[in-house]
């Protein structure tokens, strides 16, 4: 991909405009949004196969963000892709934008209106089947977080994938091990995760999630398995990148005030 930026550089950015939006409207999330940020990072600039001069290219892949509450970012990483202004990122959350606090279709470069946890992974499966049926070559990527792991509705469209063989699909677990309600050990244990996915039929993957290298290792090799969709585990930190909201449940809920935004945008370098 052409004309794209450095990988870290990328991530610093959305991950300041990610701040910047949620202290300015107090809105919440922002622990979601810095734990993937890398993800998202390597993505949009080494891996989805978009145009933002042409977002509708039925041959472009597709992403379907399922952690939906984690919108911030996606907004930050589509403008910075170029689908938008990057002036309209200062619209977030308020009334009359496109620029909603769950992810909306409305959105340029967005495929699908997200934020009912549990509902991204089947609609990523569909998408992925019906592109093998019109005969694309498209990707599907899901980002998934781990709470919504505890949906039922996700386990159905984990088995159901690798029975109809789609290796056009790929699965991101942001596995930051906190969720609404406390740690995801204590609130619905998902170990052993990898066991559960490769137990369903599914190539599985597991490595840390703020590893550029490794995250751009496990993207350039899929699909590894001929006939089988891939998830990839990765194992991230909850505020990656802003000591006091690193791996803190609090950080799910609160917006940073003045101070702690300038604190949080010096710690990433903004």
């Amino acid at each position: 991909m052409s004309n794209t930026p450095d990988i870290n550089d990328f991530a610093k950015r959305i991950r300041a405009h990610a701040l910047r939006m949620v202290h300015a409207v107090n809105a919440s999330h922002i622990g979601s949004c810095l734990s993937m940020a890398d993800i998202l990072a390597v993505l949009h600039t080494e891996v989805l196969r978009l145009d933002p001069t042409d977002p509708a290219n039925p041959d472009r892949d597709r992403f379907i963000l399922s952690k939906g509450h984690a919108t911030a970012i996606l907004y930050a990483a589509l403008a910075e892709r170029g689908f938008f202004p990057v002036s309209e990122l200062e619209t977030y959350c308020r009334n009359g934008s496109a620029l909603t606090g769950h992810v909306s279709h409305g959105v340029p470069g967005v495929e699908a209106s997200t934020g009912s946890l549990g509902h991204g992974l089947p609609m990523a499966v569909g998408m992925a089947i019906g592109l093998r049926a019109d005969g694309r070559k498209s990707r599907v990527v899901c980002l998934l977080s781990d709470g919504e792991c505890d949906e039922g509705s996700n386990w159905e469209a984990i088995l159901f994938a690798p029975h109809h063989k789609l290796d056009n699909l790929i699965a991101i677990v942001d596995f930051n091990k906190i969720q609404s309600f406390g740690r995801v050990t204590e609130v619905l244990n998902l170990d052993p995760l990898a066991d559960k996915w490769r137990a369903f039929g599914w190539h599985v993957l597991e490595l840390d999630g703020h590893d550029i290298g490794a995250l751009r290792a496990a993207f350039a090799g899929i699909p590894a398995v001929a006939g089988k969709p891939t998830v990839i585990i990765a194992h991230t930190v909850k505020g990656r990148g802003v000591s006091f909201m690193e791996d803190r449940l609090e950080w799910h809920y609160k917006s940073p005030n003045v101070d702690q935004l300038a604190q949080a945008l010096k710690e990433i370098g903004a």
